[in-house]
């Protein structure tokens, strides 16, 4: 798995169509997951790929909602983004916005992970530390029953997601918390840097 940019210049991609704090902490919190799911499942040679595909999956969710992965491939290709990352990034929405399946196992996980992370992020700014440091699956699970809390979480495509990678629900919200504990301070920093 290759990419064609670096990091640093897949950030600045971002920052072009993405100017709301909100989506660009979503963006980076998506990339770190994805970066330790890369080393956790084995596929550590591909972090990098991984993590690009993270940081870029709603590069034009912001600017063009109902284009969302209709209008990212072109957006992406005037970058110099390759074929393979772009099916990648487009594989997230499936079957809500785009045909197009997740297949490899990173696809699968950015799949299932996407929606979760947004769930994750919405039960931690409910709890009185503010950090996934001390959330529990049994927690996210009552969240996760309650159709109204963060209403705009698919717990289908979760579910769906889970289904996808072989897992149950309770092994993907473990997971994810987990990569969440772990990234949560990294994605704190970078944001009070891009904001400053």
């Amino acid at each position: 798995m290759e990419t064609k940019l670096t990091r640093q210049q897949a950030l600045e991609l971002l920052r072009r169509y993405n100017k709301e704090p909100f989506h660009l902490l979503h963006g980076l919190t998506v990339e770190k997951v994805m970066r330790w799911y890369a080393n956790e499942l084995g596929y550590g040679e591909d972090e990098e790929y991984w993590g690009q595909v993270g940081l870029l999956h709603d590069i034009d969710f912001e600017l063009y909602p109902e284009e969302h992965c209709r209008k990212a491939p072109e957006l992406l290709r005037e970058a110099g983004v390759g074929e393979d990352m772009i099916r990648s990034i487009c594989s997230h929405g499936y079957g809500i916005c785009c045909d197009v399946q997740p297949e490899h196992m990173m696809e699968k996980v950015l799949f299932a992970a996407d929606e979760l992370t947004g769930l994750i992020g919405a039960a931690v700014k409910m709890r009185p530390s503010g950090s996934a440091s001390d959330l529990e699956v049994s927690s996210l699970k009552k969240k996760f029953k309650d159709k109204r809390f963060a209403a705009g979480c698919s717990r289908d495509v979760i579910r769906d997601g889970a289904e996808r990678l072989g897992w149950t629900l309770e092994e993907l919200m473990e997971k994810t918390i987990l990569a969440m504990r772990a990234c949560e301070e990294p994605v704190k920093r970078e944001m009070e840097e891009l904001e400053a």
